[in-house]
């Protein structure tokens, strides 16, 4: 939808600038740095506008070409990310399997201890139940 209404935009300015022209026939005085020229005035409104387009058309393709170079750069980067990520997230699940099978061994020692101290503050000298 973007690029209809810039092509619609294009045909008005082009569709102005023509009209515009073929109204300003008259031979107008350039001024070069070391000449002076005597041209039709539609002329050098069609050349500036030339001119014009050419320059913002250069600048739109080098920009154009500059953001799609930096998208295959990013793209290349997240590539490695993930696979970065998902060397590391296997890894880690494994250590977390392991440090889960550590942690219940640990956590039913630490249950059994407390236990233990619970009953001997309570006068069981054994520390059984």
């Amino acid at each position: 939808m973007k690029m209809q209404w810039a092509l619609i935009a294009g045909l008005v300015f082009a569709l102005l600038t023509g009209i515009f022209a073929v109204i300003n026939v008259d031979s107008v005085q350039v001024n070069l740095l070391f000449n002076t020229v005597q041209i039709p005035l539609i002329l050098l409104i069609l050349g500036c506008t030339l001119i014009g387009g050419i320059i913002v058309g250069s600048y739109g393709i080098f920009r154009q070409y500059r953001l799609q170079r930096e998208n295959k750069q990013l793209k290349l980067r997240v590539s490695e990310l993930e696979s970065s990520a998902a060397s590391s997230s296997s890894s880690s699940l494994d250590s977390f399997k392991t440090m889960d099978t550590f942690g219940t061994n640990d956590s039913d020692n630490a249950s059994a201890e407390s236990e233990s101290i619970q009953s001997q503050r309570k006068g069981n000298p054994s520390g059984t139940l």
